[in-house]
């Protein structure tokens, strides 16, 4: 799906956005899940996951993730594959969820009728007037209480910018609205120290992946010496690599991906071990596929609003949520997600399908 206008952030431009959607089915009945990855995370479910997910009991979710996993050993889990192997996970769960007649967030258990959001976009290609228009329809009109906006431009090259367009953003939304900025990696620990000290008047309250997600020192250098929260783990794609970032006390909050980190099954497993460490989870982009897990998550702080995501996900569902006030509710009356893809949504398909219906009976 084109995006409506260049996009980048600081260390990474496009124009496009590629969503694979995965369809479970079973009696006649459909889960759906998706991820936004390469086109070769479809291959990976036709060619990895397809054989083990086929013929499988779709009310055993856990012993067929657990079944993806094995079947990827040389593969390899992070990237393209644990993309994939989160689309199946979510399309089972949905599944699984309108199978039973329950909405998804029931069938998790729910502790939040409701799941805050932030405005996320603010790339680094808008003008300002496009900044401002933006930040202004989340804070002013949907009522969004927070919102966030990219920074580091030039991999950390043009701080100076990054303070222009802070401050841009800042008289945007008025002092009522929490700001959040997200260098996508692109500083070094003591650069994004500085950057933040420049901006104390802002009040800023989330820095996202200040330094690479990987630097786990140079996260925990700059949560020690910074007002705002800190916080990374979008490219999480397993439990281990949550556990690592939690015992390092890293991060003030953790961003997990339902998307990337393994589906719901794995989600669920990350949100203890977070919890365990007396630290709060948010939902990283996909809002329609984070709504109804988060719901479940009791540890929960909010999710991302993405710009681009919510702009396909509105385009290809029906039953997509309104934002309006800063929350999310998943519909406690609709079984499973609650989404419907549209008809002509066809045209976009480009995958090789899979056919064969998941046995209720087998395994």
């Amino acid at each position: 799906m084109p995006t409506d206008a260049p996009e980048a952030d600081g260390t990474l431009a496009w124009d496009s956005t590629t969503m694979v959607l995965v369809e479970a089915g079973c009696d006649g009945v459909s889960g759906i899940g998706w991820t936004y990855g390469p086109t070769a995370c479809a291959q990976v479910v036709a060619d990895q996951l397809a054989g083990v997910v086929l013929g499988s009991n779709p009310l055993d979710v856990g012993g067929t993730f657990a079944a993806m996993v094995r079947a990827v050993r040389n593969a390899g889990r992070p990237g393209a594959v644990g993309y994939a192997i989160s689309a199946v996970d979510l399309a089972l769960w949905d599944l699984k969820a309108r199978l039973l007649g329950l909405p998804l967030h029931r069938l998790l258990g729910a502790v939040h009728d409701q799941v805050p959001v932030y405005g996320s976009g603010g790339f680094t290609t808008y003008d300002a007037v496009r900044l401002r228009e933006q930040l202004a329809d989340w804070g002013r009109i949907q009522g969004i209480p927070r919102v966030k906006i990219k920074v580091g431009e030039s991999w950390g090259a043009e701080t100076g910018e990054d303070l222009r367009r802070m401050r841009i953003a800042r008289e945007a939304v008025g002092e009522d609205v929490e700001l959040y900025v997200d260098a996508n990696g692109a500083y070094t620990a003591k650069q994004a120290i500085r950057v933040m000290d420049a901006a104390t008047e802002l009040d800023v309250r989330w820095c996202e992946e200040p330094v690479s997600s990987d630097d786990l020192a140079g996260l925990r250098q700059v949560r020690a010496r910074v007002a705002a929260d800190v916080t990374a783990g979008e490219y999480g794609y397993d439990l281990a690599y949550f556990q690592r970032m939690c015992a390092a006390e890293a991060v003030d909050c953790v961003q997990v991906d339902v998307t990337r980190c393994g589906g719901i099954t794995e989600w669920l497993r990350i949100a203890a071990v977070a919890a365990a460490h007396n630290l709060r989870v948010s939902g990283h982009c996909a809002p329609h596929m984070h709504a109804h897990v988060a719901a479940a998550t009791p540890n929960l702080r909010h999710l991302e609003w993405f710009h681009d995501h919510v702009r396909i996900e509105q385009r290809f569902f029906d039953g997509a949520l309104d934002p309006a006030g800063g929350a999310l509710r998943p519909d406690p009356h609709t079984a499973g997600n609650g989404l419907r893809l549209q008809p002509d949504v066809a045209q976009f398909q480009r995958g090789r399908p899979v056919t064969q219906e998941i046995g209720r009976n087998s395994r």
